[in-house]
């Protein structure tokens, strides 16, 4: 894809972590917008699994949706990640189509206090991970991979057929802990599990590219490869790595939010372009709303760009990466500089434990296990000449106060502008749902386990003019390897 594409070296995500990652992607705004945030602490990380009872709001307009009004079938395959309980399911927020898991594939359980996680095709549950699903977590073996990638494939292949534009958000999770590959690709690479389920994932994506060639579409698809997150260096060196970046998964460093990020189009973008622009997973949201001729919501913040004018006429647009982690601005990079208002790893706690997210890569005063606040004296870096964030720029140099001079008034602007969405992400204290009271668990209560039932209203796509160009856009979502 990188020879025959453009490569973004400078891509971020909107979040070290799955689900507020993925809630910017289908919406183009930061997750503290739409609520994917906990208050239960501050600067903490917070995603779905089964104890979170919120997801997606209703008021959120999803990427799908809005394509949907101009002609588009859309379809999710594998991890949704935005709530599990069925009003916040993909269907009721646009997609037509899905085949996959609200959650990722942790277990196996006793399906007594928990339940193993369902697998679903749109609203029907066909199954759990572990039983109908196998992984064999001694092996390694599953075959999800392939059952993801047949999703895929047929799917192109019934829109094709139709005449009919389409969106495919291929989000498969092979990478993620516990990490698994299919029979033929186990024990194939030099690095383990994981680099065998690397080879399965490279393998996948090429066929889908393949089959865009076959059926003669490549031209009219716009392909985007990416992550949700940094590698999860908790299992390194065996598993994901970062390469030069400081730290991974969980951090604001650059090792937690700057992605591997891939656009391929043939006919369209030139083959073997590198492109500097600074990049967001929102900007996805924006740009592929561009392909399809429809404009952004304009009720409401917006913070993806369209990167349609970076990869067809090489033009830079000056944007700043603003860097959360929970309800906390972290940091920020404008330009080369960067500026860290908060530096946290994780706790000492963890830390004695034996959990590390930076091992081997301690910077005195910047890989802190305690929560410490610049917000008078930034530290600020030159990611060009030190992307690595182990050399502070002086807050005696000139170099220092000119970039933040620069940058002081793009964050203040930011934050007075700041409306927080309703935190979807709390944790429940289990006594407090069972008694189905108001609690701080967000916006709802729940009792027990619900797979099946639910309540919610779907949202409602907005009508747009249908163009019949791309003919597709598919995302490309694979995960390093990740833990939650």
């Amino acid at each position: 894809m990188a020879v025959e594409g453009m490569l973004f070296p400078n891509f971020y995500t909107a979040n070290p972590l799955c689900s507020p990652s993925r809630a910017a992607l289908l919406t183009g705004r930061l997750p503290i917008r739409s609520g994917f945030y906990t208050t239960n602490g501050h600067a903490r990380n917070a995603y779905t699994p089964q104890e979170i009872v919120g997801g997606i709001p209703d008021s959120e307009l999803l990427l799908p949706a809005l394509l949907k009004g101009a002609g588009y079938a859309s379809k999710i395959v594998g991890k949704w990640h935005l709530g599990h309980r069925p009003q916040f399911h993909p269907l009721k927020h646009g997609f037509d189509e899905w085949f996959g898991s609200p959650n990722c594939h942790f277990g196996p359980y006793d399906n007594k206090a928990r339940p193993n996680i369902p697998v679903y095709r749109d609203q029907e549950m066909v199954g759990r991970f572990y039983e109908e699903f196998p992984i064999n977590l001694k092996t390694g073996e599953a075959n999800l991979t392939q059952i993801y990638l047949q999703e895929a494939l047929e799917f192109i292949q019934r829109q094709q057929a139709a005449h009919r534009p389409f969106f495919l958000y291929w989000a498969v999770d092979a990478t993620h802990a516990p990490v698994y590959a299919s029979k033929p690709f186990l024990g194939t690479s030099q690095r383990g599990r994981y680099g065998d389920a690397i080879r399965e994932l490279d393998d996948s994506v090429g066929r889908i590219l393949r089959l865009l060639r076959d059926l003669s579409i490549a031209e009219n698809t716009f392909v985007f490869f990416t992550s949700d997150n940094g590698a999860a260096l908790i299992s390194a060196p065996r598993q994901g790595s970062n390469g030069p970046f400081l730290c991974g998964k969980q951090t604001t460093f650059e090792g937690g939010m700057r992605e591997p990020a891939i656009a391929w189009w043939p006919g369209h973008i030139p083959a073997g372009q590198v492109s500097h622009q600074l990049g967001s997973i929102m900007d996805l949201f924006t740009t592929s709303l561009s392909l399809a001729g429809l404009e952004p919501p304009r009720d409401r913040a917006i913070d993806g760009l369209d990167l349609l004018p970076a990869m067809l006429q090489g033009r830079l647009t000056d944007r700043p990466i603003f860097y959360y982690r929970g309800n906390t601005l972290m940091a920020v990079t404008l330009g080369q500089y960067k500026a860290h208002f908060w530096t946290w790893t994780n706790s000492w706690e963890e830390f004695k434990q034996g959990i590390d997210f930076c091992p081997g890569q301690n910077v005195s005063g910047v890989t802190t296990h305690s929560q410490e606040e610049h917000t008078k004296l930034p530290l600020i870096f030159h990611l060009g000449r030190d992307p690595g964030e182990r050399f502070p720029l002086s807050v005696a140099s000139i170099e220092y106060l000119d970039a933040l001079h620069r940058i002081t008034p793009v964050v203040q602007q930011h934050q007075e502008a700041l409306v927080p969405g309703q935190p979807q992400l709390n944790v429940c204290n289990r006594a407090v749902m069972e008694q189905d009271k108001p609690n701080l668990c967000g916006m709802w209560v729940w009792t027990g386990w619900v797979d099946g039932l639910g309540y919610g209203q779907p949202v409602s796509p907005s009508p747009h003019p249908p163009p019949p160009n791309p003919a597709g856009v598919v995302r490309m979502d694979v995960q390093p390897e990740l833990l939650p």
